[in-house]
């Protein structure tokens, strides 16, 4: 039973990065705008984190650097795509590119480093109760952040008329901007509310996952939370689920190589990569749900007439 409750707190874990980072991007996504930088600003949080953490000796300061730095990052998307014009999708493999290579070169004096790490909750009498304790009340608090997040993420889309509004740009950039609505600047504000989960997310990694700094630790998680939204249909609630079905799988392929099974340890780490390949293609085959739930204006760059 003990180990039950290990693998489900190692999944629970590893779900949480890639949760907050997705559902930043569908806030993004959501208003017309690709950002396929989430693996540049993941990274650039989890060094800007632990740099933050390991010079203060406080892991939440390091939180905050970490969501800082996100949002900075995407600013600088937003900055060249949405005011600039310049290709989505270009700009955000520059971006992951300028994240990976940087946050190298600013880590380099962190490598070896001991870290802080954000410590679990403890709720006295409640999260020493058997199994239960643990799983629901012993858990890091960016695992609770991440399922609030969620929750007010689909409370915003759905129910309250800014999100309303956002989605309708994400759907007709050019009848929204016809409608008076400042386009620009929702997709602003949404690009850089994505930059600041993603940011987060990395942060995660670096002071909760694990408390330390390693080049290129975020390991292409940012890519898999890119094909979480689209395995979602753009709908937090699927994000939540699919978060925790490719944590499963992350977890599973490290305990099948600890437990000895006797299968090459490289096929075992490349898991987490082949269920995202196939979820994609599965996905692909029904382009009518694909169609349907896609905003229509994802990706295309928006010019307000003057």
């Amino acid at each position: 039973m003990d180990i039950t409750v290990n693998i489900l707190l190692t999944i629970a874990t590893a779900a949480t990065p890639l949760l907050i980072a997705a559902i930043g991007e569908l806030v993004v996504e959501r208003s017309g705008v690709l950002n396929l930088g989430v693996e540049g600003m993941m990274i650039m949080g989890a060094v800007g984190g632990f740099g933050a953490g390991y010079l203060t000796g406080s892991p939440w300061i390091g939180l905050l650097a970490a969501i800082i730095v996100g949002a900075l990052f995407s600013l600088l998307f937003a900055v060249m795509t949405l005011s600039l014009a310049t290709n989505q999708v270009a700009t955000g493999l520059s971006l992951t590119l300028l994240g990976l290579g940087l946050s190298g070169m600013i880590g380099t004096s962190f490598v070896g480093q001991p870290g802080v790490r954000l410590p679990n909750l403890d709720i006295p009498g409640v999260s020493s109760i058997p199994i239960v304790g643990r799983l629901i009340f012993g858990q890091d608090p960016l695992f609770y952040v991440s399922i609030a997040l969620t929750a007010a993420v689909m409370w915003f889309l759905f129910k309250t008329r800014t999100g309303l509004t956002l989605r309708s740009i994400g759907d007709s950039h050019g009848s929204a901007h016809a409608l008076g609505i400042k386009v620009i600047r929702y997709r602003y504000l949404a690009v850089i509310f994505g930059g600041a989960c993603a940011g987060l997310a990395g942060g995660h990694l670096s002071l909760v996952y694990t408390p330390q700094w390693v080049e290129n630790m975020s390991a292409g998680r940012g890519w898999i939370a890119l094909a979480l939204v689209v395995f979602a249909s753009w709908r937090p609630w699927r994000v939540l689920a699919g978060a925790y079905i490719f944590g499963a799988v992350w977890i599973g392929q490290l305990h099948a190589q600890a437990f000895g099974i006797p299968v090459p340890s490289q096929f075992l780490s490349s898991l987490p990569y082949l269920a995202t390949i196939v979820v994609l293609v599965l996905i692909s085959r029904n382009k009518r749900l694909t169609m349907m739930n896609t905003p229509a204006s994802l990706g295309q760059p928006f010019v307000p007439d003057r």
